[in-house]
């Protein structure tokens, strides 16, 4: 199949785009720059310039594609809602380039979509359109196309690592760095849901030969490590000290990780692997982070 990769040259799909070549899949990425087309070229992926800001672009890359696996996404937290917006808008304009056409479009949202209240375990079956989350509008364009008989599924991921990268324990760490200090929020027991980057790639693999449209899928190797033990792991990392910050405080020592840190993330895999046999095998996210650089 020739799939048509958005997000081909960042953490996630670079990752997917390797394991769908190592599957004998051709691939073709978007790309915003020469210098994205050539690490493509040499990573033995097709460039194709445009931007997921640019429909034109993304309805070329859709309709020459067998396959369209959407793993784009501005994390600028700055601007997250306007983000959120345009990513919906993204996966329209892939949409309408699929309809007719029982070719799959694979949408990338959070395990957060999961949940049915603040807290409660995200499952797959699970999806509340009318939570305040602007994360939500990946999923609401996802329905829409549906709809419209798009073949669309949905990958939900959970905090995505590997030793360079761990989601956004990646940035609680260079917060510890320049506190000085590593940090939670009141009793630290809110859990984030975790997954080997690897396993991650392998799961889109999986929805992309074996999804039904409208199918949901966790990328959750790991339920919910809880934020106390996180902070207390990088404390170790950098040999920093570790406190409890009161939920008062959180906004001005965290900034805007203020409102992730106080967010219970855990997640339930379960439904996934026993519909697509996924079985993540990578090491886990405490295991990743004593092996980090720093």
């Amino acid at each position: 199949m020739r799939i048509f990769l958005t997000g081909a040259t960042g953490f996630i799909g670079s990752a997917v785009a390797a394991q769908l070549i190592a599957a004998g899949h051709q691939v073709t990425g978007l790309t915003r720059s020469p210098q994205g087309a050539a690490a493509l070229r040499a990573a033995g992926i097709e460039p194709l310039a445009g931007d997921i800001t640019e429909p034109e672009s993304l309805r070329r890359g859709a309709m020459a594609s067998d396959g369209v696996i959407h793993t784009a996404f501005n994390h600028d937290f700055s601007t997250f809602p306007a983000n959120c917006a345009r990513d919906g808008l993204a996966i329209d304009a892939l949409a309408r380039a699929l309809q007719g056409s029982s070719r799959p479009l694979l949408i990338t949202s959070v395990v957060g979509m999961g949940a049915d209240k603040p807290g409660a375990l995200a499952v797959e079956n699970h999806f509340n359109a009318e939570q305040p989350n602007p994360r939500k509008a990946s999923e609401l364009a996802g329905m829409t196309a549906l709809s419209n008989n798009v073949n669309v599924s949905f990958i939900r991921l959970s905090q995505v690592h590997n030793r360079v990268k761990q989601g956004l324990i990646t940035p609680l760490i260079a917060l510890a760095r320049e506190k000085g200090v590593s940090a939670w929020i009141d009793d630290g027991e809110t859990r984030w849901s975790a997954v080997h980057l690897n396993d991650a790639a392998a799961l889109y693999l999986l929805a992309l030969n074996q999804a039904a449209p409208g199918s949901r899928y966790h990328a959750v190797a790991e339920e919910g490590i809880r934020l106390r033990t996180l902070a207390e792991t990088i404390g170790r990392l950098l040999d920093l000290p570790v406190s409890a910050i009161d939920a008062a405080d959180a906004a001005a020592h965290f900034g805007w990780l203020s409102k992730f840190v106080a967010l219970d993330m855990s997640a339930s895999g379960a439904l996934t692997q026993a519909q697509l046999g996924w079985q993540p095998t990578g090491p886990g996210l405490l295991a990743d982070l004593a092996q980090m650089r720093v």
